[in-house]
């Protein structure tokens, strides 16, 4: 695995130094323009986090900003004028920024669909890049990524916040060094809220103030069918990739980090569905995918619906809901948030806490200014390695169909860890009023990855369709190139 120990103090320690009142004199001695200029892309919610964050870190200043909402870049570019006291470009054609000689890094917060070919371009023109998680659409672009940031030498940081922050890495450190015994199970869980987002019988008009044909850029330009154009566009398979994309990506890489496991899985199989409800959403609501890992698998649970019909409330397992839960041989690691985690023995006594957060962006800032990628604590290798698998556990559910529950238990039949995830899915649909004779899941293709070449292996259509999803397609010109 590329992240290391060495490189978080490294980067921990480069952020205490630049707290400290030695760093403060310097930077008033520094010229204004020797500050780190970030252009940030992408404004309506996350990007404009990125925006406040990156004002914060020292030795950076945000001179440009992008969206193609020119109602809301107006509002942002008007914000950030009071907040810092000095007007910025702003833009609505992220092209604009890649030509700018007066930007050194592309901190991108745009839909999924984007974030790669935004990021490979950028490399291109010689900047830096922060990409917000997942850092690609598909497995193929995501290495794409890799490579052009090494063709050109540039440092790009996948928005993995956690890898940034003490408690997190501290307890990584803990289970990785025999703390709990050997690893059996690493399990991610996303129990996220996820009601119904409706269903249109007529295309939604798109707003005057965006640029449709950018916002949709490498997706198919069509019609509008859903009722909001935000946000909704993650549970859609043209520009999103569900929830195990959007908010499991953070609890994949943990994961992966526990694991310390430096490639993709060799195998997964996923099952799943939209259930509980009908409405105008493609990707699951409720999906669970297994990655036979050799030292011990990685398994996957992403649950939309509540507790049980009619509850506010989302199951959780050994205490987490959003987080993960690492199986060891003398006990588990519950992550429950981004910068900690609590170690238990086997009888649920608990052993340790871990806590404390840190700066992801700082982090980023301090390696580009160093010019040394060891400093990052959030490389592209690692973001490339965690998209790449939620990735892999999708694409098995889209080239699956539906089974009825017996053929589900059937096939999983030989893996113990799918069929406890099975079962406990199963019970977790019933309270919701799910019938699965009804509605069945959908049971996903048991596919085979060769971890070098990172294309799925065999013969047959399933296996032709699993490489095209792999892959994916773009409209032109918004195209990934095939020679970085």
């Amino acid at each position: 695995m590329s992240w290391t120990r060495r490189r978080f103090l490294q980067g921990s320690a480069g952020a205490a130094l630049a707290a400290s009142p030695l760093a403060a004199a310097v930077r008033r001695n520094r010229s204004y323009r020797d500050d780190l200029r970030i252009a940030v892309i992408g404004l309506r919610s996350r990007g404009w986090e990125h925006v406040r964050s990156f004002e914060r870190a020292a030795g950076a200043r945000v001179v440009a900003l992008c969206d193609v909402d020119s109602e809301v870049l107006g509002r942002r570019k008007a914000e950030l004028a009071q907040s810092a006291g000095r007007e910025v470009l702003a833009v609505t054609d992220y092209r604009r920024l890649l030509d700018s000689p007066d930007v050194d890094a592309i901190s991108i917060a745009t839909q999924n669909h984007w974030h790669a070919l935004m990021a490979i371009q950028a490399c291109q023109a010689g900047k830096d890049v922060y990409v917000e998680k997942p850092v690609s659409h598909n497995i193929w672009e995501g290495r794409q990524l890799v490579r052009a940031a090494a063709k050109y030498g540039r440092i790009v940081q996948c928005g993995t916040q956690s890898r940034s922050n003490p408690g997190l890495v501290e307890a990584v450190e803990f289970v990785r060094n025999g703390g709990l015994g050997r690893i059996e199970i690493a399990r991610g869980l996303c129990y996220k809220p996820r009601p119904s987002i409706g269903k249109v019988d007529v295309p939604t008009p798109i707003p005057d103030a965006i640029d449709y044909d950018l916002w949709c850029g490498p997706a198919p330009k069509v019609e509008l069918m859903r009722r909001s154009l935000h946000y909704d566009w993650h549970w859609f398979w043209a520009t999103g990739n569900g929830d195990l994309g959007n908010q499991g990506i953070h609890q994949m890489d943990m994961c992966r980090m526990v694991l310390g496991e430096p490639r993709l899985a060799p195998s997964v199989v996923s099952f799943g569905g939209r259930l509980g409800y009908v409405d105008d959403g493609e990707t699951p609501n409720t999906l669970v995918s297994v990655f036979e890992y050799e030292a011990a698998p990685l398994v996957f649970e992403v649950r939309g619906l509540p507790q049980q019909q009619g509850s506010k409330d989302m199951d959780r397992f050994l205490g987490a809901s959003i987080g993960c839960a690492i199986h060891c041989e003398g006990g588990w690691l519950s992550i429950r948030s981004y910068d900690g985690a609590i170690a238990f023995d086997r009888d649920g006594n608990e052993i340790r806490r871990f806590k404390g957060g840190g700066d992801h962006f700082a982090n980023f800032v301090e390696a580009v200014r160093e010019r040394d990628p060891a400093r990052q604590n959030g490389p592209i290798e690692d973001g490339h390695l965690s998209s790449a698998l939620c990735h892999m556990g999708n694409v098995s559910y889209r080239v699956g169909a539906a089974a009825e529950p017996d053929a589900v238990r059937d096939r999983l039949q030989n893996d113990c860890e799918a069929v406890e995830a099975w079962w406990r899915t199963r019970e977790h649909l019933a309270k919701n009023g799910v019938d699965l004779a009804v509605t069945p899941v959908t049971l996903g293709a048991h596919l085979r990855l060769d971890p070098e070449t990172e294309w799925f292996v065999g013969e047959g259509e399933t296996v032709a369709a699993a490489n095209a999803l792999a892959k994916g397609s773009y409209r032109a010109p918004f195209v990934v190139p095939e020679e970085v």
